[in-house]
Order: C-alpha cells, then sequence, then structure tokens
C-alpha cells in the first residue's frame, strides 16, 4: 500500500522559516521523481519543486526559486522541503507527490499525500 504522509508544517511570521518531511512506503522510492505542490485557499494546485531520482536534478517554481530548497534522502525514504524568507503568499496546503518520470503537472504524479498546512502570517 502506497502512503506518503507529510509532516512540519505550521504557522510562522513572515521571514521565517519550516522545514516539510514526506515520508514514503509501498513503492520504490529511488525510482520515482518526488514533488511538492500547494492549493492556496480559492486557487489552483500549484508546483512548487521537485527532484529527480537521485537528487541530481531539481527544479522550482520561480515564485519560491532562491528561497526553498528541496532534497532527498533515499535511504529513508524522505523527500524535504526547507523553506525560508517565508511570505505571506506561500500560505497553502503542500503536498508531496510522486511520479515515476520528471513531471510538472499534478496530472502526471501517481500518488499523493495528504497534505500540511503552512500558514504564514504578516
Amino acid at each position: 500500500q502506497v502512503q506518503l504522509v507529510e509532516s512540519g508544517g505550521g504557522l510562522v511570521q513572515a521571514g521565517g522559516s519550516l522545514r516539510l518531511s514526506c515520508a514514503a512506503s509501498g513503492f520504490t522510492f529511488d525510482t520515482y521523481t518526488m514533488a511538492w505542490f500547494r492549493r492556496a485557499p480559492g486557487k489552483e494546485r500549484d508546483f512548487v519543486a521537485r527532484v529527480y531520482r537521485n537528487g541530481g536534478l531539481t527544479s522550482y517554481a520561480d515564485s519560491v526559486k532562491g528561497r526553498f530548497t528541496i532534497s532527498r534522502d533515499n535511504a529513508k525514504n524522505t523527500v524535504y522541503l526547507q523553506m525560508n524568507s517565508l511570505k505571506p503568499e506561500d500560505t497553502a496546503v503542500y503536498y508531496c507527490a510522486a511520479d515515476d518520470r520528471f513531471g510538472r503537472y499534478p496530472s502526471e504524479y501517481d500518488y499523493w499525500g495528504q497534505g500540511t498546512q503552512v500558514t504564514v502570517s504578516s
């Protein structure tokens, strides 16, 4: 049974930092691209960042480039999102997802977590 379990969300002031984690099980983790998406209230689910199977290739949305860092530990079947210099517009539910290629769009992803809320106060 595939499971993706996110953790690390919470309430933080603007300018602060959070580190999200996503623990995966039930599939061969190191053969999947892992990504983070987010959905703000009233908006579509948007791409945030992705990391290829071995961690050597990453990609970010322009809105988070230079502030967020995605990484993975294949020995622990876990993907991380380090979020620095947080802004109120980063407020959203953050989801991790797995894709067996290197997709950018939600429709390309096979497995999804339940999400973790990140709230950034001004």
